[in-house]
């Protein structure tokens, strides 16, 4: 790809608004992760016993264990609400950017 061709796809107002909004969608979801991630880890530095909980008196399944699955299975839906906004949103200005620029 020629610094010509480049140059015009950054200028293209399209590229940048899909650069915008990829970026602080990413940010967003990434955030919402590293939230609920480091509030689960510190949970265990600082209060371990609130997670060592067992779920019932005769259960050796502790508190913690449904929700590390629970974090495990957010970080899906992340992913899937991240890869459906690719494919739709995203998808269709990156379509309209490459159409713009042959046009050109």
């Amino acid at each position: 790809m020629n610094k010509e061709l480049v140059d015009k796809i950054k200028a293209n107002p399209d590229y940048q608004e899909l650069v915008s909004k990829r970026s602080g969608f990413a940010i967003k979801l990434s955030i919402a992760m590293l939230v609920v991630y480091f509030t689960f880890i510190l949970t265990i530095a600082f209060n371990p016993s609130a997670l060592g909980t067992p779920l019932s008196s005769d259960s050796v399944t502790t508190v913690g264990i449904p929700l590390g699955m629970a974090i495990i299975v957010f970080a899906f839906i992340l992913t899937g609400i991240y890869t459906k906004r690719a494919n739709g949103e995203f998808d269709d200005l990156n379509n309209k950017i490459k159409q713009s620029i042959k046009e050109d």
